[in-house]
C-alpha cells in the first residue's frame, strides 16, 4: 500500500533632490504610489483563479488502485474499470490507475459517466500513437494525470491523425473533453507532431511537474481557463506556448500564473488569453518570433522585409506579405523553419499537415498578450521578441515583478490604460517604448530604450500599417493622457522622448530623458496641456521642435537651448547663484535644448547650465522660464503635432 505525501494550497490571493551622474543614475522618488486601478480590480473579479486543494494532492492508495502496464505490442490490466484491445486501453469507470510500460502504438481513451473523478498516475508510461492523440479524454467529469516523483513519462503522435465523426475535433496528443490537472514531481515529455501538444476544452490546471512540449502548433491550451501554480516548464511551440481561447464568457478565456520556471521559445504568442493574463509568480525566459532580432521595424524607421521570414504559418507581414488586421492576422508567405529551443535540447519537428485552426494563421508574435487585461505583480521575466513583448487589446497593469524586455516592436502596448505603481520594468530594445491611450506611472523603476518614442499616449489599435504592424500613426486625441506622479523613469529614444497626443501631468517621481539627436522629435511632445505640480524632470533633446512645460502648472520649469550641440557624455550640470548644485546628468547623445523641473526651482532665482566647455545663465521669470524658437507649436505654452 502507498500513500504519497498530500501537499496543502497555500492562500492565493518629499521633495526629491537627483544628482544623476550617468545616464542609469535616477533613483526611485520618495512619493511612488501603490496603487491599482479600478479597472484592473474590475477586470481580474470576473474570474475565479483559485485552484483547489484536490488540484495539489498527489495523494493515492496503491492497494485500491487499477494497474495498467504496456508491454509487447498489448497491455496488462490488473483490476476492474478498464478494458485492452492490443495497445489501446478503454477507462470506463471512477478510480484511480496506475500506468507504466511502452506502447509503440498504443493509446489510453477514458470514456465514462459525466460524473466520473478519474486519476491517472503516470509510473513511468512511454506511449506513441500512429494516428491519433495518446490520450483522449472523451467523457468524465474532471482527470487528473499525476506525475510519480522519479519517473520519466512520454507521449508522442504522428504528424497526421485517422479521426472518424466522433473524434474529429481532436487535436492534441492529450486531449481532453473535461477538467483536466496535472501534478506531481515527475517529468512529463509531449512530442505533438500533428497540431497541439496538450489541451482540455474546459480548465487546465497544472501545480507540479517538470513538462517538456515540442509542438507543431500550440503547446499547452485551456479553452475556459489555465491555471498554474508551479512546475518547471521547456516548451517549443511552432505558434502558440500557452492559451485559454473562450471568447463566449467574461469569466472564462483566462490565464493565471501563480507560480512555476518556464522556457518558452515560439514562433507566435508566448501566453495568450483571450481575456485576461494574470501572473503574481515564476520566472519566465520567453523568446518569440526569432526574437527582436526579427523586428518589423529596422532602426532607421524603414521595413524590415524579412520580417516575414521567421514567423509560422505565413501570414501577414510588410508591404507584399498581407497586411495585419488589428489582431495581428494576416495571410500570405510561406512556412518557414520553426524555431529551436536550444537550451532545453527540444527541436520542434516541420511537418506536412496543415493547420486550419485560428491560429495557424496569425503573425502575432507577443510574449504576454490579452484580450482584456494584462496583470503583473510579480515574477521574474526576461522576455526577447519580435513583436510586443507585453500586449492587451484593453489594460495593462504591472503592481510588482522585474520584466527585462527586448522587442522588435513595442516592450509594452495597450489599447487602453497602461499603469504602473511598482516593480522594474527595464525595456532594452523597441521601435516604441510604452505606449497605451491613458499611460499612468505611479511608482516602480522604468527604462526605456527606443528607435521611436520612449513612452507613447496615443488611442486606438497599433496595428493599422501596411509596413510595420506596430506602426503608430496617431494625431490629437480626446481622453488620451500621460500621467506621472511617482517613481524613477529613464528614457533613451531616438523619437519623442515623452509623447502625449493628449495631456501631460505630472505630479511626482524623477524622469530622466536622452532625446532625440534630429530635429524632428523632441524630448517632449504634447497635443494638450503639459503641467507640472512635482516631481524633477530632467530632458535633453534636439533644437527643432522642443518644448517645455505649460504656463498653467504650479511648479516652476526651464526651456533652454543652448548656443551649440553638446557632444555625448559630457555632463550637465544645473547650479544656483551660491554655485550649489541642483540637477546633473550625461546624457549619452549629443543634445542642444534642455528642460528641467524641480520642487528647489524658485522665482528671481539665477541658475547656470553648464555642459562641456559652454555655460550660459537662467533666470527664473515666471512659471515657465524660456529662450526656445524652435518650430514647435507651443514652446512651452501648449499645444504640439500629432506625429
Amino acid at each position: 500500500m502507498k500513500i504519497s505525501d498530500t501537499k496543502k494550497l497555500a492562500a492565493v490571493t518629499a521633495a526629491f533632490f537627483i544628482t544623476v551622474t550617468a545616464f542609469s543614475g535616477c533613483s526611485e522618488s520618495a512619493n511612488s504610489s501603490q496603487t491599482t486601478s479600478s479597472v484592473s480590480q474590475a477586470a481580474k473579479s470576473d474570474i475565479d483563479a483559485s485552484i483547489a486543494a484536490e488540484d495539489i494532492d498527489v495523494g493515492y492508495d496503491e492497494e485500491s488502485s487499477v494497474g495498467i502496464k504496456f508491454a509487447d505490442g498489448s497491455a496488462a490490466i490488473d483490476g476492474e474499470g478498464a478494458t485492452a484491445e492490443g495497445e489501446t486501453v478503454t477507462i470506463s469507470q471512477a478510480g484511480t490507475y496506475i500506468l507504466s510500460g511502452t506502447a509503440t502504438n498504443g493509446r489510453i481513451i477514458v470514456s465514462a459517466e459525466k460524473t466520473a473523478e478519474i486519476k491517472l498516475i503516470f509510473n513511468g508510461v512511454d506511449i506513441t500513437c500512429a494516428d491519433n492523440a495518446p490520450l483522449l479524454v472523451s467523457k468524465a467529469k474532471k482527470v487528473y494525470i499525476v506525475l510519480e516523483d522519479g519517473t520519466e513519462n512520454v507521449l508522442t503522435d504522428s504528424a497526421s491523425y485517422s479521426l472518424g465523426e466522433d473524434d474529429s475535433n481532436t487535436d492534441g496528443a492529450i486531449f481532453s473533453k473535461a477538467d483536466l490537472t496535472i501534478n506531481g514531481s515527475g517529468t512529463l515529455t509531449v512530442n505533438a507532431n500533428y497540431k497541439h501538444g496538450i489541451v482540455s476544452k474546459d480548465d487546465l490546471v497544472i501545480t507540479d511537474g517538470n513538462i517538456n512540449v515540442t509542438s507543431a502548433s500550440t503547446a499547452m491550451e485551456g479553452k475556459d481557463s489555465v491555471k498554474i501554480s508551479g512546475g518547471t516548464f521547456n516548451i517549443s511551440a511552432g505558434t502558440n506556448g500557452i492559451k485559454s481561447t473562450n471568447t463566449e464568457a467574461s469569466d472564462k478565456g483566462f490565464i493565471s500564473v501563480t507560480g512555476g520556471s518556464f522556457t518558452v521559445v515560439t514562433n507566435n504568442d508566448a501566453f495568450e488569453a483571450e481575456t485576461v493574463l494574470s501572473i503574481e509568480s515564476g520566472s519566465f525566459d520567453i523568446t518569440t518570433g526569432g526574437g527582436s532580432a526579427n523586428a518589423s521595424m529596422k532602426s532607421d524607421g524603414t521595413p524590415n522585409r524579412n520580417w516575414q521570414s521567421n514567423m509560422s504559418n505565413g501570414g501577414g507581414g510588410p508591404n507584399g506579405m498581407g497586411r495585419p488586421d488589428d489582431n495581428g492576422n494576416g495571410t500570405g508567405g510561406d512556412l518557414p523553419a520553426m524555431p529551436t529551443a536550444d537550451n532545453t535540447g527540444l527541436t520542434i519537428k516541420t511537418t506536412a499537415n496543415t493547420t486550419t485552426d485560428s491560429d495557424s494563421t496569425s503573425t502575432s508574435a507577443k510574449a504576454l498578450k490579452a484580450g482584456n487585461e494584462v496583470n503583473i505583480s510579480g515574477g521574474e521575466f526576461k522576455i526577447d521578441s519580435a513583436d510586443d513583448s507585453v500586449h492587451s487589446n484593453g489594460n495593462i497593469v504591472i503592481t510588482g515583478g522585474n520584466i527585462s524586455v527586448a522587442s522588435g516592436d513595442n516592450g509594452m502596448h495597450a489599447d487602453g490604460n497602461l499603469t504602473i505603481s511598482d516593480g522594474t520594468v527595464d525595456i532594452t530594445k523597441s521601435y516604441e517604448g510604452i505606449e497605451g491611450a491613458i499611460v499612468t506611472i505611479d511608482g516602480g523603476t522604468i527604462s526605456v530604450v527606443a528607435s521611436d518614442d520612449g513612452i507613447n499616449c496615443a488611442g486606438g489599435s497599433d496595428t493599422g500599417s501596411t509596413d510595420r504592424m506596430g506602426a503608430d500613426q496617431f494625431s490629437s486625441q480626446d481622453g488620451v493622457e500621460l500621467n506621472i506622479n511617482g517613481g524613477t523613469v529613464t528614457v533613451d529614444a531616438d523619437g519623442d522622448g515623452l509623447d502625449s497626443n493628449g495631456n501631460f501631468t505630472m505630479a511626482g517621481g524623477t524622469v530622466c530623458v536622452c532625446g532625440p539627436t534630429n530635429g524632428g522629435n523632441g524630448a517632449l511632445d504634447y497635443n494638450g496641456t503639459a503641467n507640472v505640480t512635482g516631481g524633477t524632470l530632467i530632458a535633453c533633446g534636439a533644437v527643432g521642435m522642443e518644448e517645455g512645460f505649460s504656463d498653467t502648472s504650479t511648479q516652476y520649469s526651464v526651456l533652454h537651448d543652448l548656443g551649440s550641440t553638446v557632444s555625448a557624455n559630457e555632463k550637465l550640470t544645473i547650479t544656483d547663484s551660491d554655485d550649489k548644485e541642483i540637477l546633473s546628468f550625461t546624457p549619452i547623445k549629443t543634445w542642444q535644448s534642455v528642460v528641467f523641473t524641480s520642487a528647489d526651482l524658485k522665482e528671481g532665482e539665477t541658475y547656470t547650465i553648464t555642459a562641456g566647455s559652454q555655460s550660459e545663465s537662467v533666470t527664473i521669470d515666471g512659471i515657465v522660464t524660456s529662450n526656445s524658437t524652435g518650430m514647435s507649436f507651443g514652446r512651452g505654452h501648449g499645444g504640439g503635432r500629432g506625429f
